[in-house]
């Protein structure tokens, strides 16, 4: 039988995430909502690694002691209106590569792959991972959404993959996971095309699984639950399946990542001086939604 779950273990303090257990769906969702910039900072990237640590430590431990798992669904999302993730830390890259501090980008680039992985390989448990889009999921947040086995979008959410604008590609799991979901060429366009794509262009790549009406993204994702937990079994089941005939590694993960870090120390001038322009891009939009947010209050 399952434990009551009318309370959350101990998940810790977190600054960046939110996090909210549904025990009827058994779900938990968790809630980007980083500071300044609407980024993967490096505390982000640590909280998200410790609730994911819990999570894992708090499943095993039902499975240890002989009941059904307390978390079947995990669902990302974000608090910050009209933005589901930005991506990488580019003021933090535009340092490091100034400085010619590989190390550092490695550092960085592991740290974000340690939070992708289990989420893409659904931590190694019976369960199912759903990212909810509404709004921009851009470089890194492209990323993180579509590490989750199911993507859903509101009709107003845009994916991109930004890095070709800055004579750089994504290195932190992007391939690995379009190519197990899309073909070569799609692959390739997404990845040095630069294009923006609508909800609904990702829902013909077949790259969203569902797209509704803004506003809706909440009330989608339980419904979806609901659908899904009467077949739970055969999903889950359906899922390691996939993990066995082809897996996403981690160490293939790490390789990628290397060349990437690699190249990113290769950009000369004019490179960094795009990624410097977005990074101010960036931070317009931010002191312009802060303004609006606190305009709506008074």
């Amino acid at each position: 039988m399952c434990r009551d779950m009318n309370f959350l273990p101990f998940w810790g303090h977190y600054d960046q995430v939110c996090v909210r257990y549904e025990a009827e769906q058994r779900a938990i969702w968790y809630t980007l909502s980083p500071y300044s910039r609407p980024c993967f900072n490096h505390e982000l990237l640590a909280e998200l690694a410790h609730f994911q640590n819990k999570l894992i430590q708090y499943n095993q431990e039902a499975i240890d002691s002989g009941n059904c798992l307390p978390i079947r669904y995990t669902v990302l999302d974000s608090a910050v209106p009209g933005v589901f993730n930005l991506g990488g830390d580019l003021d933090l890259f535009y340092g490091l590569i100034r400085e010619n501090d590989g190390e550092g980008l490695f550092a960085y680039a592991k740290a974000c792959i340690d939070v992708l992985y289990p989420n893409a390989v659904n931590y190694s448990m019976p369960l199912t991972t759903i990212s909810l889009v509404q709004g921009e999921a851009l470089g890194g947040g492209f990323e993180a959404a579509i590490s989750s086995n199911i993507v859903v979008a509101e009709e107003s959410a845009r994916f991109g993959l930004p890095e070709i604008l800055f004579n750089l590609i994504p290195g932190m799991g992007a391939y690995s996971f379009l190519i197990r979901k899309t073909t070569p060429d799609v692959v390739e366009r997404l990845i040095t095309g630069g294009e923006i794509f609508t909800a609904r262009q990702m829902l013909e790549l077949k790259l969203v699984d569902e797209v509704v009406a803004d506003g809706e993204g909440v009330s989608a994702v339980r419904g979806l639950i609901a659908r899904h937990q009467r077949k739970g079994n055969a999903h889950a089941a359906f899922g390691r399946v996939q993990q066995c005939l082809n897996p996403v590694t981690y160490e293939e993960l790490i390789r990628i990542t290397r060349i990437w870090v690699d190249t990113a120390l290769q950009l000369g001038p004019r490179d960094l001086r795009m990624i410097e322009n977005l990074v101010r891009a960036q931070d317009r939009r931010q002191k312009n939604m802060v303004a609006k947010e606190m305009k709506s209050r008074a």
